[in-house]
């Protein structure tokens, strides 16, 4: 049985990530500050999920507590991390840029030190589509120039793969960043998209619509991602950076009429420009994770906002 420590377990991919895991016989050692960015008692909605598997322990650890790290890892025999912990969001980067500075850069720093201390078999942490900044050479490719982004959260992003890379060289640790792109899907995280329209539809609110509509977005379902992340904990590569996406662009506004289909309700639209940080499209060639680590994406927008919806309805009642 392997142990994995998965951080963010709380959070929306560590979530199904840590299921995943458990559903097919791993031990799981979970690990989260659960701080209040958004609704708390989502968060321990799913940890109560994931703490009815007898192979889940959780551990409410700030990953800036580098001493309180160490003991968690040595209470526990762990294999592999999985470092899904961040702080998360391109607009509240501008906001609150302290936030992504201890979270994920010195968060992260930790997380490497760990790895390399307590000698673990491999390290996949989450990167993100926002590296590519204001790239425009469709779709992204992984070996495309990142030196430019709009966004601190980007920054970030991109500090966590040279950091990853440098802890390779220097210590022989594998290490695999994964840049997602929009993964969404049930359980999901309250300030993106998908979540905000369908609570507003519901509550006859108005939704605002960025860069007047014009967007468009590699939705990725969240069960694909996970897919993508475990072969990834599996598949024990020295150093690699995968694309996690649909491998299809979708326009924000077809993403909107199937969010009111879906609903069986008709959305009041605020269009507004586009957002300090953000870009207007994002688009992942897939080739390299579908070669190396068998990613299939196979959840079409229509099936997973089915999906998504479903879950909202009965959650909130």
């Amino acid at each position: 049985m392997t142990c994995f420590l998965v951080t963010g377990a709380a959070g929306f991919i560590g979530y199904h990530t840590s299921k995943k895991l458990l559903e097919r016989g791993d031990r799981v050692i979970g690990l989260d500050v659960v701080n209040d960015y958004y609704d708390v008692e989502l968060k321990y909605n799913r940890l109560r999920d994931l703490q009815t598997h007898e192979n889940f322990i959780f551990e409410k650890v700030d990953l800036c507590d580098y001493e309180t790290l160490c003991e968690v890892f040595k209470r526990h025999d762990i294999d592999k991390i999985c470092n899904l912990a961040a702080q998360a969001g391109v607009r509240y980067s501008i906001e609150n840029p302290f936030a992504y500075q201890k979270s994920n850069l010195e968060g992260f720093l930790n997380i490497l030190e760990c790895a390399r201390h307590f000698k673990v078999q491999n390290l996949v942490y989450a990167s993100s589509s926002s590296v590519y900044g204001k790239n425009t050479n469709y779709p992204f490719t992984e070996d495309q120039n990142v030196d430019n982004p709009i966004s601190l959260y980007a920054a970030t992003k991109k500090a966590n793969e040279l950091m990853a890379h440098t802890y390779h060289h220097l210590y022989g640790i594998p290490t695999t960043g994964l840049r997602f792109f929009t993964v969404y899907g049930p359980f999901g995280r309250p300030d993106m998209a998908l979540f905000l329209f369908t609570k507003a539809i519901l509550e006859g609110k108005p939704i605002d619509i960025y860069n007047h509509g014009k967007m468009q977005r590699d939705f990725t379902y969240v069960d694909d991602i996970v897919s993508g992340v475990i072969g990834s904990l599996d598949n024990n590569n020295p150093y690699e950076i995968f694309n996690l996406g649909n491998n299809k662009t979708v326009e924000l506004t077809y993403f909107i009429e199937c969010i009111e289909k879906s609903l069986g309700m008709t959305a009041e639209k605020n269009f507004m420009p586009l957002q300090p940080g953000d870009v207007p499209k994002t688009s992942a060639n897939i080739d390299k994770a579908k070669s190396m680590i068998g990613f299939d994406p196979k959840t079409a927008i229509e099936e997973g906002i089915e999906h998504f919806v479903k879950w909202y309805r009965e959650y909130y009642n």
